[in-house]
């Protein structure tokens, strides 16, 4: 509770503060114009590729490639703890975060095999668990998990600025090379920040963006609902009581969390590099809504996956306007449904990239 009461005291000096963002360039329509012009050339009937010849041509848009390749692929998992779990909110323990952080950087989790399977590099990093910190993780702790949301703020807005200033530097210094970036998290905890932060920023309530998270029964998840309610309630984010100018800065610190605020950093940073980001489940769902929220020449380069089971996750794709590409009844989270969508997006590429032309087989208009 000092904690709490030292970050609301410093919150009205943090006021002033505002974000710097990088610039985010519109979508390159001279690439997208010739990967479109190209698609009829190709050996197959028009539109036989369906959905997959317009990925080609929004890639080649993003990228600025008239033929886009997406050779280097990251997936970032950024892990961090969230004081709401001492209300029961989850059905695992806050210590399964740290357990798990160990698991990814030791090669055992669901993401490594699944990044190892499509050829993608995972940066795990360690955006502020509790304790100390994390060896072999990318250290970026803003702090030592966010305060109890349903009892004041998670974390003070220089905090939440820090979180976002973190995935931006992330995006510039770690994630230069990739061509294309999965969102993935860690934390116990988070699919309630995931639910506070999308009934924050859309007209959802919160019992239409809480899920079962990592498994709670229908007794525990009218409770977390109730919990969500009180989140948004003493920060003065109810449907009655929020204003309709709300700062996204402000709605971070008020339910957090950290991990949240990095990786909608890291989306920002990624797409004013012309790298597509492709979101995962509700939790980083959740940061691409924050990500549009602060800077919305980002929506473009955010790309959907598959449909989670999380309800919060509808609710964001259908507030960003992303159709997934897959529903594999998948509620891990770390970047897991991203990476499977990794070899669909570099399928659309190479088919734009790699096929052969009509006139390439003699079978042009004067042949």
């Amino acid at each position: 509770m000092e904690e709490q009461r030292r970050r609301d005291a410093t919150d009205n000096a943090d006021r002033s503060v505002a974000i710097t963002l990088p610039t985010v360039p519109p979508v390159d329509e001279a690439a997208e114009h010739d990967a479109m012009d190209r698609q009829p050339t190709l050996t197959k009937p028009p539109g036989s590729l369906g959905r997959l010849e317009n990925l080609a041509v929004a890639l080649a848009g993003l990228s600025g490639e008239s033929r886009p390749e997406l050779a280097e692929a990251t997936v970032v998992v950024a892990a961090s703890d969230h004081g709401v779990v001492d209300r029961g909110v989850s059905a695992y323990p806050q210590a399964a975060t740290r357990a798990m952080l160990a698991n990814f950087l030791n090669g055992g989790a669901a993401i490594n095999a699944i990044a190892d399977a499509v050829g993608a590099e995972t940066l795990v990093v360690d955006a502020g668990i509790v304790g100390e910190p994390v060896a072999g993780a990318l250290d970026v702790r803003i702090g030592s998990g966010t305060d109890d949301a349903a009892a004041g703020s998670a974390m003070s807005r220089k905090e939440a600025l820090a979180a976002i200033d973190a995935g931006l530097e992330i995006a510039a210094a770690d994630l230069d090379d990739s061509d294309i970036v999965a969102l993935g998290e860690m934390g116990i905890g988070n699919t309630t920040i995931a639910a506070a932060l999308t009934a924050a920023l859309t007209d959802a309530s919160p019992a239409e963006a809480t899920g079962h998270g990592t498994g709670i029964d229908d007794g525990r998840l009218d409770h977390k609902i109730d919990v969500v309610e009180e989140m948004l309630r003493v920060d003065g984010l109810s449907p009655d009581d929020r204003s309709t100018d709300q700062d996204p800065l402000d709605i971070l610190a008020s339910v957090g969390g950290f991990e949240v605020g990095v990786l909608a950093g890291v989306a920002i940073g990624c797409a004013a590099d012309r790298t597509p980001v492709v979101v995962d489940g509700a939790i980083s769902g959740a940061a691409a809504l924050l990500a549009d929220a602060i800077e919305p020449a980002v929506r473009p380069y955010l790309l959907p996956s598959h449909a989670g089971v999380e309800p919060a996750h509808a609710i964001q794709l259908d507030a960003l306007d992303l159709d997934p590409l897959f529903e594999y009844d998948l509620r891990l989270g770390e970047g897991t449904g991203a990476c499977l969508a990794l070899p669909i997006y570099r399928s659309a590429c190479a088919t734009l990239r790699e096929m052969a032309t009509f006139d390439d087989i003699g079978l042009g208009p004067d042949q």
